[in-house]
């Protein structure tokens, strides 16, 4: 459940959420149009079912749109996918890589400002100080 959570603040913060919310209401658009035009969509359920699928670019193949504004439709929810699922996955990591930047930044602003303050430190803190400069050099 936390997971979830983080991926819902994520989305938000950066703004992919409304293209996701685009991305379901076009699915459940183009799966109530196909429930009306296509012989072989049978019901709103299975006309989302299938604008997923073709987004998705997984395409079973077991309905296949047989009238042209039903092909166009299946070209229009297929492109919004590919570029859904492109671009969502491309702004989580490059928000997460410039999270982890800031990160390492404000940890290496700490180190260094301790270090400036030798002398007022106690014995506890240059001896957590010195356990992590160990730790850094084991780690090159």
């Amino acid at each position: 459940m936390k997971g979830f959570r983080r991926i819902g603040k994520l989305l938000h913060r950066t703004g992919t959420i409304k293209i996701f919310f685009a991305y379901l209401v076009v699915l459940l658009i183009g799966g109530i149009l196909l429930s009306f035009i296509e012989p072989q969509v049978h019901g709103i359920f299975e006309g989302f079912y299938f604008c997923f699928v073709a987004s998705t670019t997984i395409g079973f193949g077991d309905i296949v749109p047989v009238t042209v504004l039903g092909r166009i439709i299946t070209i229009i929810v297929t492109l919004f996918g590919v570029l859904t699922v492109a671009m969502v996955p491309g702004v989580v990591v490059t928000y997460y890589t410039e999270y982890l930047k800031i990160k390492e930044k404000e940890t290496v602003s700490t180190f260094l400002e301790k270090l400036e303050n030798l002398p007022e430190l106690s014995k506890e803190e240059l001896t957590e100080l010195s356990d992590r400069v160990k730790q850094f050099n084991a780690k090159k």
